[in-house]
């Protein structure tokens, strides 16, 4: 056996998980023909709603426009 430590490719190219996982599904989605391709990229949007939490109680939960507005709300 090598003594080098086994990595995935996309960590060696220094993106993350999510960053591989987003760029893989909208290279799938591109590669798509009409119909499904306007049909998958409908499933592309993403909404967060934040709640704060006190006293291990959940508070109102508002939808977050910005992630770097998300510890503002």
């Amino acid at each position: 056996m090598s003594g080098k430590a086994a990595t995935t490719f996309w960590r060696i190219a220094g993106l993350s998980y999510l960053e591989y996982a987003a760029a893989t599904t909208t290279a799938l989605r591109m590669g798509l023909k009409e119909p499904m391709r306007s049909k998958a990229m409908t499933r592309n949007a993403v909404s967060y709603n934040r709640a704060v939490f006190k006293d291990g109680v959940s508070g109102a939960k508002k939808p977050v426009k910005s992630l770097a507005d998300a510890g503002n709300l």
